[in-house]
């Protein structure tokens, strides 16, 4: 079983960012990437079709022998990561906004989630954020379109800046001090939501968290690949431009 690689699925390149995070803790494990932009974003579909795409995601996954399977999607973790791992046998991973870390960093009060619709709508959501932010104001913005453009490799320049502010500057004006990104891909373009921000406004991510986690169910089920090469192979079921251009063609990409 060790041998056997870790899969990870995401609504395209935002599960990258927690990829890398893997990569850096665990640099042994082979990986295999599922980018599944044909179907994003994830955010704006109903909970049954987001539910039928994250079980044919993982079923593939499973056909490719992975022993763990990372969910790098928010809206995907928050409307059923239950599910899965009531379905199948492998051990998964999910990634939920760090809603927690900030409601114990804030000084202000005040926190902001920049996220997808089917995140802020999901129940997990409203579940993890009432029992953190019991005495916290929560600003909250739908950024779907955030995504889209980070799919279609629009990552810096006026258009994205443009939509950048429309969803950080109300939150700037309510006096948010930390800054929630609910969604992998805004990791992305987080130089460009820094330059933004005031120096004042605290990024959480979760990408670190996810790969420790990712480690310590590895170790849990002793599934540790002491002697991997640390192998990555990706798979694309739509247009494979911005997954290239991010892994800068150094990497094969299988097209579905």
């Amino acid at each position: 079983m060790s041998e056997l690689p870790i899969g990870i699925f995401d609504s395209g390149v935002g599960g990258l960012t927690i990829l890398n995070s893997i990569s850096q803790v665990l640099p042994n494990e082979n990986i295999i990437y599922l980018s599944d932009n044909i179907n994003s974003p994830y955010g704006e579909k109903s909970n049954e079709k987001i539910e039928k795409i994250c079980y044919d995601n993982s079923k593939f996954l499973i056909q490719k022998k992975c022993k763990l399977i990372v969910v790098a999607c928010n809206t995907a973790t928050t409307n059923c990561i239950k599910k899965l791992r009531f379905d199948f046998k492998v051990p998964f991973v999910g990634v939920e906004p760090a809603i927690k870390p900030a409601s114990l960093k804030t000084k202000s009060g005040k926190i902001g989630i920049l996220a997808t619709k089917g995140t802020l709508k999901s129940k997990l959501f409203s579940i993890t954020s009432n029992k953190h932010t019991n005495d916290i104001s929560v600003i909250e913005e739908n950024a779907d379109e955030l995504v889209k453009l980070i799919e279609s490799g629009i990552m810096e320049g006026e258009k994205l800046n443009s939509v950048l502010k429309k969803h950080l500057n109300p939150m700037i004006e309510m006096g948010i001090d930390q800054l929630v990104l609910g969604c992998t891909h805004f990791p992305l373009v987080i130089k460009e939501i820094k330059k933004i921000l005031p120096k004042g406004i605290n990024v959480l991510e979760s990408s670190k968290a996810v790969a420790i986690q990712t480690k310590a169910v590895i170790e849990k089920f002793n599934f540790i690949n002491q002697l991997g090469s640390g192998k990555k192979v990706f798979y694309c079921n739509g247009s494979t431009k911005t997954l290239n251009n991010i892994l800068n063609h150094k990497f094969e990409i299988i097209k579905l």
